[in-house]
């Protein structure tokens, strides 16, 4: 019996999954978007995210303050919950969003930094990863100044963020155990004491007599199912990283 383990470098979560990326830094003037990114796994083996789009609203000297939080899994999914969210009748629609270690914000027409990165600095202090907030600005008529933006985008932004319900989510380890068939009864006893999802099997391995079963499990888990395969099946087992 063989058991192939491939080894996850991570990317994105769509249920609750998740490359590394090469540092980079830009800076587009024209709509004062930043990015910054280290050379590290964008997605950890575990990670904090919202469980649904939420919005905190609060009124600043006559201008109103709307901030609307949602979790997203990528750059794409990002851009889509700005276009779904966005006022076009606003003054300004700035934002911030995290995936990993990747932050991007934008303070569309503020003072540069005075929007985009309150909004930033309010994610990083909430712990909370694969999120977006949108700060939509109505303008009342009174500015605010430099300190007073900052005040106004980082406080609506930590206020909405602050009761957010969160989950925990981890990496799904996907693993393959080829398997003689006298093997399997085994095989499924032990699997069904773990949190295994999309299992499969195939019967063309090209091996006779071979079954080649695939499956995903929580990447805490990997080593104790290892283990049980080991101590149940055979001490002879080999392990396979890729």
């Amino acid at each position: 019996m063989k058991v192939y383990m491939p080894c996850v470098t991570v990317a994105t979560i769509p249920n609750h999954s998740r490359f590394i990326y090469t540092s980079f830094f830009a800076i587009s003037k024209a709509n004062k978007t930043t990015m910054a990114a280290t050379t590290t796994t964008i997605n950890s083996a575990a990670f904090n995210t919202i469980q649904e789009r939420l919005s905190f609203q609060k009124e600043i000297k006559k201008s109103k303050f709307i901030a609307i939080a949602g979790p997203i899994s990528d750059e794409n999914s990002a851009m889509s919950f700005l276009s779904q969210v966005r006022d076009p009748k606003a003054t300004h629609n700035c934002w911030a969003y995290k995936v990993g270690d990747t932050y991007r914000s934008n303070d569309d027409g503020e003072p540069s930094g005075t929007a985009g990165k309150p909004i930033q600095s309010a994610i990083a202090s909430s712990g909370i990863d694969r999120v977006m907030v949108v700060v939509i600005r109505h303008f009342g008529g009174i500015k605010l100044g430099t300190g007073g933006l900052v005040r106004a985008y980082g406080g609506v932004a930590s206020e909405c963020l602050r009761n957010a319900p969160t989950c925990l989510v981890k990496t799904k380890v996907p693993m393959g155990v080829e398997v003689s068939f006298d093997l399997l009864g085994i095989l499924y006893h032990q699997l069904q004491s773990f949190p295994v999802e999309d299992m499969k099997q195939d019967y063309d391995t090209g091996n006779d007599g071979m079954c080649m079963v695939t499956f995903k499990v929580d990447f805490d888990e990997a080593e104790k199912l290892e283990d049980a395969l080991k101590s149940n099946c055979s001490r002879e087992l080999k392990f396979y990283k890729r």
